[in-house]
Parts: C-alpha cells; structure tokens; sequence
C-alpha cells in the first residue's frame, strides 16, 4: 500500500515540527495539541487543492495554528482576570472574610447574567467549552457545528462577557 502524502510528511517533518511548535507555544502539551491541528488542517487544505510545496506549507499551517493558539491563550486570559483575581476557594470553604465573600459573589452574579443574556447556540458553545472543559473540537462535535463556527461563538461570548462585566463595574 503506498504511503500518503500526509503519512511521508509526519515520517519526514514530524520531529523537526514538534520542535518549531514546542519552540513557538512554550508547553509540551500545547506543541502536541498544535501538531494534532496542523495535520488535520492540512488533511482539509489537500483534500481541496493540490499544494506545490507541501513540506513548506506544512510548517506554515504550524505556524499559523500556533500563532492562533497564542492568540486565543492571551485572549482568554485577559476575559477571565476578574475570575482568577477572585479567591473561590476561599468562597466555597466558608473562610473568606464577608467582604470579599460579598464582592466574590456580586461578581460572579455579574458574569452569570452575562452569559444568560448570550445567544442560546452562543451560550452552549460558551458552557460547554468553559465549564464542561471540552475541546473546541468536540464541542463542534457534539453542536454538529463547525469547529470554526465554535470559535466564532466562543469569541463573542468572550468579548460579550468582558464587555458586561467591565460595564457593570
């Protein structure tokens, strides 16, 4: 049975690109998950069109896939500063002082009628992704939703809720 373009490419670049995404991303985990995406966009982008260059293209689908994860780890990250600034621990076993169990909790009402006002496909999106901890991929899966479509939702959700919550403040 001959080989695959994509089978040829893992054997050949695979190492060198877990490298470059290790490199580029910081984390082992993150490198494997953004050489789980190349690969499967690249699956999708031959399956459309012939490449000239495929090696080439290759290492710029990774590039392009661990730039969006950057993208997306900064984003999230500055969505949810009020979260993580909260001390829920501190909530839920009772020992937080009232103040800040007060202002904890005033926060948290805010962030929850921000994500009731959401749109319904825009809110599950939001729940499953954030609160099921489920992959962007597998929440497309279970929505019959494209995985882009779920990073639109995802995306709105997010600015919506910061909008909100920094409006309410």
């Amino acid at each position: 049975m001959q080989p695959t373009l994509i089978e040829t490419l893992h054997r050949s670049e695979g190492i060198r690109l877990r490298r470059l995404l290790l490199r580029l991303l910081g984390s082992p985990d993150a490198a494997a998950d953004a050489h789980q995406e190349t690969y499967l966009r690249m699956l999708g982008a031959l399956s459309r069109s012939q490449v000239e260059h495929p090696s080439a293209f290759l290492f710029q689908v990774a590039r392009n896939v661990a730039l969006r994860m950057r993208n997306r780890q900064r984003f999230e990250g500055t969505v949810f500063q009020a979260m993580t600034d909260l001390d829920l621990a501190e909530i839920a076993d009772g020992y937080a002082v009232p103040e800040r169990q007060v202002i904890a909790r005033q926060e948290l009402r805010r962030l929850a009628a921000s994500i009731d006002e959401l749109p319904p496909r825009c809110r599950e999106v939001f729940l499953l992704t954030r609160f099921e901890a489920l992959s962007n991929g597998e929440a497309a899966a279970r929505l019959g939703i494209s995985r882009n479509m779920v990073e639109k939702h995802l995306i709105k959700a997010l600015l919506h809720c910061r909008r909100r919550c920094r409006d309410l403040l």
